[in-house]
């Protein structure tokens, strides 16, 4: 590398503007590259790529999440930018960067696609390894979630957690309604909308294990002389047919007649036993289904019963963006 190479702060400067380094890496890029602007960037791109070849194996658990929506409100994309350490996650050029790369990613409709989109001359990925070089961890997009619908919005929660929702009409106060869904989503971690989308053989399985925890957990109780806890047969609504609510109901029946009720009294007492079974029975549809879980700002009710409050409107779809 010559070292008569003079070079001005002014090309210091412009070259730290296009690729977030140092002051002295650009300096000693720049005198490497005799002072050849796209040169310089070369230099810095492949000290990015020898740094990315050693931290390789590195996990870049920390980061940031951002969302981006777009004018009309119809797409939104959720991405995660992975980094070695919470400091670096944290840092305000890492979190322009992030947004910036949120802003491309919000025209494509896969991470494959978002990587090898422009970005300044090169594609997202190539950035992404001359930032590695620059920041000197490695760096990655661990999380790409895109998602259309007739409306959509998002929370995200302290660059941490990005998630989206989407509504099938724009009602009035949609962006209340989808900002709140979006913090559902983000605080409770839904897996799937309905507990329609189960897979039948998760169900059952999940069933299963769950059973058996409950029932280990009560050996141990019954020895220490507590009140044992109670084993469902089952923890979906998927599980439960016009069939067993049926024999649930008739069930109630027999203990209201046991307890000696009259019977003219029943059709009171009836629905809220039945409510009771199906609580007991959906424990896994509460868990990771959107709709059945309570919502965060009013237990009283479900997801489910605050999207119907806004009318004629339903939740299309959601996604969730995590760092880690």
């Amino acid at each position: 590398m010559s070292t008569t190479v003079k070079v001005t702060a002014a090309e210091v400067n412009k070259l730290r503007q296009a690729t977030g380094a140092g002051m002295m890496d650009c300096k000693k890029a720049l005198v490497e590259a005799e002072g050849d602007f796209d040169k310089a960037i070369e230099v810095l791109r492949k000290k990015g790529q020898k740094v990315a070849e050693k931290r390789a194996d590195r996990e870049s658990s920390e980061g940031a999440a951002v969302a981006k929506i777009n004018a009309d409100q119809t797409a939104g994309v959720a991405i995660v930018l992975g980094c070695e350490t919470d400091f670096v996650g944290k840092n305000e050029n890492f979190l322009a960067l992030a947004n910036d790369l949120a802003d491309i990613a919000l025209n494509h409709d896969s991470k494959e696609a978002f990587l090898a989109a422009d970005f300044g001359g090169m594609t997202v990925a190539e950035k992404l390894v001359e930032q590695t070089g620059v920041i000197g961890e490695k760096l990655d997009i661990t999380a790409f979630e895109k998602l259309e619908a007739a409306y959509v919005g998002s929370y995200v929660h302290i660059n941490k957690i990005a998630a989206l929702v989407g509504l099938t009409a724009k009602v009035d106060n949609a962006d209340v309604l989808v900002k709140d869904i979006a913090m559902q989503v983000a605080s409770m971690g839904a897996t799937s909308l309905s507990y329609k989308d189960f897979d039948p053989a998760y169900v059952a399985s999940e069933t299963e294990a769950r059973i058996a925890v409950i029932e280990k957990d009560n050996i141990e109780l019954g020895r220490l002389g507590k009140t044992l806890k109670n084993v469902p047969k089952y923890i979906s609504m998927a599980q439960l047919t016009p069939e067993v609510l049926a024999q649930a109901e008739e069930d109630a029946k027999a203990e209201l007649a046991a307890e000696g009720k009259p019977e003219k009294i029943w059709d009171r007492i009836l629905p809220g036993k039945m409510e009771r079974f199906i609580s007991d029975n959906t424990t896994l549809d509460q868990e990771q289904c959107l709709l059945d879980q309570k919502f965060i700002k009013d237990e009283k009710k479900t997801v489910a019963d605050y999207v119907a409050s806004f009318g004629d409107v339903e939740i299309v779809g959601f996604k969730r963006a995590t760092v880690g």
